[in-house]
């Protein structure tokens, strides 16, 4: 770290410090999805483990630090400490296992892991489908029409990333057997690639982060879009992936992070009615914010630390926390 880089560290901390003086206790949960052992090619900007072990650093310096169970019982009873924290990541990659724990570990951190049942054990997401498939695809241009991006030229690493971008909405929101479907078309098109495997968590890694002292939270079985599937579809991926991971940890898994998580777009009333009839004690979205203790506990909000410096990190959450304090 460079010593204007120390000073503009510094400097944003002393700030943090002063406006938590003036706010009342609230509670900040970051999110994560992966943290690479390196920088990947196609996404840069993805967190990386000499990235993340710096902003543990940071956290542990300047954050009460607990996992999302313990946070929702301070805010229940009035308890919650000053400078609450809580480090979340959803899917159950398996670098996380690999990566970002023993990077927890290293600074006595715990988080929290959604994760996903269905992709254990060799699964993949459909959108790392999708990823891995433009990356690895040894075709030069791939007619995409049938997708609505016509011929694409593959040769670089900036048009594929251009292509990813652009196929992964087109996918996200369809139902589970046509996405399938539309992923082995793509398949067929890139001349059947060789993707990349063990992506996900396995079931022994699950059990050890867990031993690790890390809290394990339902992601579902699927990772669908809540909002088009049925009442019972929607029971069914919620149960059934809880059920596993209870199976798994011997414990009970009473968060949940909704996948996707936007309000009324991937998510609504009904599943939120689902969550806390099924006896969830909270929930995670993935919009914006700061809780508070007059938050609904089955829609808290989460924060994205994507800043590549620290210190701007810091003050945008800074005056996010003290924007929930007007606001809130």
């Amino acid at each position: 770290m460079t010593a204007a880089a120390r000073v503009l560290e510094s400097g944003s901390r002393a700030l943090f410090g002063l406006a938590e003086r003036f706010v009342s206790p609230r509670l900040s949960i970051l999110i994560f999805h992966r943290v690479h052992a390196a920088p990947d090619p196609l996404f840069p900007e993805e967190m990386t483990a000499q990235r993340f072990r710096e902003l543990c650093r940071w956290v542990k310096s300047s954050f009460n630090v607990m996992v999302l169970g313990q946070a929702l019982r301070h805010l229940g009873d009035g308890t919650l400490p000053a400078r609450a924290l809580t480090i979340t990541f959803d899917d159950g990659y398996a670098d996380n296992a690999e990566v970002a724990v023993p990077i927890l570990l290293e600074h006595g951190l715990e988080a929290t892991f959604f994760i996903a049942t269905g992709f254990l054990d060799g699964g993949r997401m459909f959108n790392d489908t999708v990823i891995e498939c433009i990356r690895s695809t040894a075709r030069e241009d791939i007619d995409l029409t049938e997708f609505g991006l016509g011929r694409r030229d593959m040769r670089n690493v900036s048009n594929r990333r251009g292509v990813i971008d652009e196929l992964l909405p087109k996918f996200k929101h369809m139902q589970i057997e046509a996405r399938e479907s539309a992923l082995q078309s793509l398949l067929g098109l890139a001349q059947q690639p060789s993707l990349a495997s063990g992506l996900m968590m396995r079931s022994a890694q699950v059990q050890q982060i867990h031993r690790a002292g890390m809290e394990i939270g339902g992601h579902t079985v699927n990772h669908p879009i809540l909002q088009v599937l049925s009442d019972t579809d929607a029971e069914r991926e919620v149960m059934q992936g809880r059920d596993r991971l209870e199976q798994l940890v011997e414990a009970p898994v009473s968060c949940f992070a909704y996948p996707n998580g936007r309000p009324t777009l991937d998510y609504g009333a009904r599943d939120v009615a689902l969550i806390r009839r099924l006896g969830f004690k909270g929930a995670v979205t993935t919009k914006p914010g700061v809780v508070t203790r007059g938050s609904d506990q089955f829609q808290l909000p989460r924060f994205t630390p994507w800043d590549t410096s620290h210190a701007k990190w810091l003050a945008r959450l800074t005056l996010m926390r003290a924007r929930s304090h007007t606001h809130g």
